[in-house]
């Protein structure tokens, strides 16, 4: 998701990621990369250059195949979420 806005650094994911999260989710660097290899044999992100590349950080962006299987998660989160709060409101009632 934090790619879905720009292309962004590892650095620069990890501070999104705590910022989307309010602070419940805090990477670590080994978590972050070992994501962003899974994510890029699936060929759901792409490396991205940057013209800033002062200390030669990598950044990596979503591509089409990555906007189609975020927003089938989008949809699958949704529905999950449906269906929480209807067995919620029924053990209330």
């Amino acid at each position: 998701m934090s790619l879905a806005e720009k292309p962004r650094h590892g650095y620069a994911l990890m501070k999104d990621i705590e910022s989307l999260s309010q602070g419940r989710v805090r990477l670590s660097t080994g978590t972050l990369y070992g994501a962003l290899r899974r994510l890029l044999a699936e060929g759901w992100i792409e490396r991205f250059e940057q013209p800033d590349t002062s200390r030669e950080k990598q950044a990596y962006r979503l591509n089409l195949a990555g906007r189609g299987q975020l927003r089938l998660e989008l949809d699958r989160m949704k529905q999950l979420t449906r269906a929480a709060a209807a067995r919620f409101r029924a053990r209330e009632a």
